[in-house]
Parts: C-alpha cells; sequence; structure tokens
C-alpha cells in the first residue's frame, strides 16, 4: 500500500495525539530571561539563570554550590515564591535567613532519599506558581544519582519549558547532560583562616579556634546554549585561563570567641561564689 505526503502525515499526528501538540509545526527557539544569582562574577560570565530551563550547578562538596542557592534564594524570595527541594533533609533555614532568605516566601520540601525528591520535583513543576524550583541533590550519593534515567531529566525539562520558573538542580557530578541548558562546574580554590583574639583569662577551659575567613572558588560553563566552547587543541598548551571561567570570594562572619562564648571566672572567684 503506497502512502502520500498527506496521508502519512496525518497517519503520524493521529498517532501522536495527546502527546506531541503539532509535531511537524517548526518552534523557534527564543531567548529566555535570566535572573541574576546575586554573585557579580557568576552573573557577568553566564548572564545569569535562564527562565524555563533547567540549570544545573556540580561541584564536590565545599565547593560553593550552597552559597550559590542562598544567594539566589535571597535574591528570589524578596518578590516571588519559591521551592527547595531537599534531597536529605540537609538544608539550614536559620543559615539561609541570615544569608538574606525571606523565608516566609520558600516552600522547603524535606525528603528523605531522591525517590521521595524526583516525585516532589514532578509535582511542583507541574503545579507551577514558583518562580524558582531547586533540587538539591549534593549529599546524594553520586551512585544513586547516576541511576536516574536520562529521560527523567527530558520530563522535567519539558515540564518547565514556556514558563518563567527558573529550574535549578544542584548535584556532586553532571547528570542532565543534554537536557541542561546551562551547566555550571563549581570548584574550591583556596581557603583563608581567620584567628580570631581570646581576650579571657590565661587559664581559660577552652582553646582557641580558627574560623572560616575568606574562600575562592571557580565556576565554569560546561554547557550553555547561548555559547559555544572553543576547540582544545592537543598540540598548544593551556597556558592562558579559559575565558569560560570566573572566581569569586565567600566570605564568613568574624565571631570573636570573647562575644561568642560566656567569659570564664577564675578558679578562686567561683570558690567566693560556688552558685
Amino acid at each position: 500500500m503506497s502512502w502520500s505526503a498527506a496521508s502519512l502525515r496525518l497517519h503520524v499526528e493521529s498517532a501522536l495525539a495527546g502527546r506531541v501538540a503539532a509535531p511537524f509545526r517548526f518552534r523557534e527557539s527564543r531567548i529566555p530571561q535570566f535572573v541574576p544569582t546575586g554573585i557579580a562574577a557568576v552573573d557577568e560570565l553566564s548572564g545569569g539563570l535562564p527562565c524555563g530551563c533547567l540549570t544545573e550547578i556540580y561541584g564536590p562538596p565545599c565547593s560553593g554550590k550552597t552559597s550559590i542557592l542562598q544567594s539566589v534564594l535571597a535574591a528570589r524570595t524578596q518578590s516571588e515564591a519559591c521551592a527547595l527541594v531537599d534531597a536529605q533533609d540537609s538544608f539550614d533555614p536559620v543559615s539561609s535567613q541570615r544569608a538574606g532568605v525571606f523565608l516566609p516566601r520558600l516552600l522547603w520540601v524535606r525528603c528523605h532519599g531522591i525517590d521521595q525528591a524526583l516525585r516532589s520535583v514532578d509535582l511542583l513543576l507541574h503545579g507551577s506558581g514558583f518562580g524558582l524550583i531547586a533540587l538539591d541533590l549534593g549529599d546524594v550519593p553520586p551512585r544513586l544519582v547516576r541511576q536516574v534515567q536520562l529521560n527523567v531529566w527530558f520530563r522535567m525539562r519539558r515540564a518547565v519549558e514556556n514558563s518563567s520558573t527558573v529550574f535549578l538542580v544542584l548535584a556532586q557530578e553532571s547528570n542532565a547532560k543534554t537536557c541542561a541548558s546551562l551547566v555550571l562546574h563549581v570548584q574550591k580554590e583556596t581557603v583563608s583562616w581567620f584567628l580570631p583574639v581570646q581576650r579571657t583569662i590565661a587559664n581559660a577551659f577552652h582553646t582557641p579556634g580558627c574560623l572560616l575567613d575568606v574562600s575562592t572558588h571557580s565556576a565554569e560553563i560546561v554547557r550553555s546554549f547561548l555559547r559555544h566552547k572553543k576547540p582544545l587543541f592537543i598540540d598548544r598548551s593551556r597556558s592562558c585561563e579559559s575565558s569560560e571561567t570566573a572566581h569569586f570570594q565567600l566570605g564568613a562572619e568574624r565571631l570573636c570567641l570573647s562575644e561568642a562564648l560566656p567569659s570564664v571566672e577564675r578558679p578562686e572567684e567561683r570558690m567566693r561564689n560556688p552558685g
């Protein structure tokens, strides 16, 4: 039986009805809007986080993923509702509030495993109404995240398309592959420590500790639908730094032990006033 072009097209459209809308209609790619991350170096490098797209930020522990997440939440919760799906229940609301996150506009979904996290994200993406939906898989073992099939990431990307929602995924390794419109690889470079001045007596029962002062991190664009990485030739050295990398610093609050800890009394004073 010979098929004409019109009958073949009608057959394909009827077979894909309900699953693919207008399969033969050309869809022009649109440039999405971008929202800032709150870190100037990262915004200058990537232009921000694209709306209606899947953005993936990955790196080893202590590489700066959580700090970027807190910065983004601090910027977005000032004007719109956001959702955080915490796969391992590791989110700290106290430190996030100090970083500027407006907690009344943040939906914190506390999960106990990657399966609950994926189901929760699927419900939030299809429910819409959030300016930012973040999936934190940073504390999930990478071997478990690798077991997530690629069609799951495609379904998530499809759910967030044509919307104003920013979908952010944090993990230790890159897993979304081509489903992600923007992929950033973050790493920790240097760390400087701060030794506070101890103003208590010499025979105090505690010892002075070192506090984190400033840490330097790097962010590299691994994938971006707006940029194309330059080819790397094996016969040329990489002496010059890539233009796809940005450096930024994350500072910690300096706490003085004399203010954070109660003063220690002398033994003779404790004997005069035991209680």
